[in-house]
């Protein structure tokens, strides 16, 4: 296969913890998030859930008016973590080469590992196993020449499932699906493909650069149009020591009010400080990043006198700064992200925070 690139998606991840958790939960429909009795948003949901057409950046009222007999549980990042770093142990002492890129994914270089597509199938099963076996947790896998094949063929089969792209059939496996799953389009992008009669990724890789550029500006369109072809040169990379520790999540639909900006930043905060923790570090600024369904983007950062590290704090200065830009433009949005810089060590944390 030459390169060979798998990526790992654990499946329904925060649910299948809290059904692990709690096995009086299993074969319910399980929504994480806020409250259905306030402005919650669901972070994500079971499968028995998304059966009623729940997704994660619903209302919380929604998914319950939808499905009645949901089970709402309130996230713990902090188990979700443990969880996460289980699973990664174990793949990281399995695999050549990981790099995980969420705390429910990451991608895999096999290269040199597999030696044909069949192989691939086989060698993903058996890690797949190996992972429910260890940890009861189920994941799903997509291989290719590359990440973005990767990652789009690790959803075709959720649960449970193992999609291998064979070398030389990744422009014929995109070509059919629709454009939203290729990553970098967004809502508004789709929307002015659609206009320019474009449906599908196949669309997208026949156009010629003059076609393109009337479409995109920039570098954006060649990149795009590479994605849709297949190539995607990025390596699988061992992650160095940061100098931000940052969660950022593009929704499926805009998210309409400022109370749920709001929740999902807490969300955030709890994850960015769970990643602080597992590195032994601590942060002197927060900043919050939002982008406008026109792609207008809006960052607003918070700083302390002294280092910090708990979620508190984090979460205290993460909604001074997304009140700022809220104060500037108003929902909706459709992408909100958390982080934290200028990083010090474990042993810096002694200070006193303000």
């Amino acid at each position: 296969m030459g390169r060979v690139v798998a990526h790992l998606d654990l499946d329904a991840f925060f649910a299948a913890v809290e059904v692990l958790e709690h096995p009086d939960l299993a074969g319910l429909p399980v929504v994480v998030g806020g409250s259905p009795d306030g402005r919650g948003v669901v972070a994500t949901a079971s499968y028995e859930a998304r059966a009623f057409g729940i997704h994660s950046a619903m209302s919380a009222a929604e998914a319950r008016r939808r499905c009645p007999t949901a089970r709402f549980v309130r996230p713990d990042h902090g188990l979700y973590s443990r969880h996460s770093r289980r699973v990664w142990t174990l793949v990281e002492a399995s695999v050549p080469l990981a790099e995980q890129v969420g705390i429910d994914e990451g991608y895999l270089d096999l290269t040199g590992a597999v030696a044909t597509a069949g192989d691939a199938d086989r060698y993903l099963r058996a890690l797949q196993q190996r992972i429910l076996a260890e940890t009861g947790l189920s994941a799903s896998f997509g291989c290719g020449t590359s990440k973005v094949v990767a990652k789009i063929a690790s959803d075709r089969e959720k649960p449970r499932g193992v999609t291998v792209v064979a070398a030389g059939r990744e422009a014929t496996f995109l070509a059919p699906l629709r454009l939203r799953v290729l990553p970098g389009i967004g809502p508004k992008t789709d929307e002015r493909f659609q206009a320019a009669g474009l449906a599908t990724i196949g669309d997208l890789a026949a156009l010629d650069d003059a076609a393109l550029a009337r479409l995109v500006a920039g570098a954006v369109g060649p990149e795009l149009r590479d994605r849709a072809r297949g190539i995607d040169p990025r390596p699988v990379t061992l992650p160095g020591r940061a100098q931000s520790v940052s969660v950022e999540e593009t929704f499926e639909r805009d998210i309409a009010t400022a109370g749920e900006v709001r929740e999902i930043v807490l969300r955030m905060a709890d994850d960015v400080a769970e990643r602080l923790a597992r590195d032994a570090r601590g942060a002197q600024a927060v900043t919050v990043k939002l982008r406008y369904p026109d792609f207008a983007i809006a960052t607003r950062s918070q700083s302390a006198a002294a280092p910090f590290s708990g979620p508190e704090e984090i979460a205290r200065l993460a909604l001074l700064a997304v009140d700022r830009a809220l104060a500037a433009r108003r929902p909706p949005v459709r992408l909100v992200g958390v982080g934290v810089a200028r990083l010090v060590d474990a042993e810096q944390l002694r200070l006193p925070l303000p």
